[in-house]
């Protein structure tokens, strides 16, 4: 499908922007908070309207300020965007243990009990 190679490519263009574009560069993980917040607000009423055109323009705004931020997060030897989604992906298979574990679940209440189940263990 190409997903990978077109989030290298996005990734790549936030990198140039950060190196040439004198705005991109000035912004800090605090100076992007509202941007963030503004495109996740975007998301949420493309959803209350059912607007899903619009919806998939706002994921990818949202989406750019995300890797924005990731970036100046790598910069800063904070952490890399790779450690997100490495974090993220090992977190969502620990949390879902009725799908890539023994469990079984029956019904979407099984799941959601095995999920919070083991979001608890991790949070211990």
């Amino acid at each position: 499908m190409g997903e990978s190679k077109d989030f290298e490519e996005i990734v790549k263009l936030v990198r140039k922007l950060r190196k040439e574009c004198p705005w991109d560069r000035q912004q800090t993980i605090k100076t992007l908070k509202e941007d963030l917040l503004s495109e996740a607000d975007e998301v949420r009423k493309a959803i209350e309207n059912e607007d899903y055109k619009n919806l998939k323009e706002e994921l990818g705004d949202l989406l750019w300020s995300i890797v924005l931020i990731g970036v100046v997060a790598e910069e800063k030897g904070l952490f890399s965007i790779n450690d997100s989604l490495k974090e993220v992906k090992e977190k969502i298979v620990r949390r879902h243990p009725h799908v890539f574990g023994n469990l079984k679940a029956k019904t979407p209440e099984d799941a959601i009990r095995f999920f919070k189940e083991a979001k608890m263990k991790e949070k211990k």
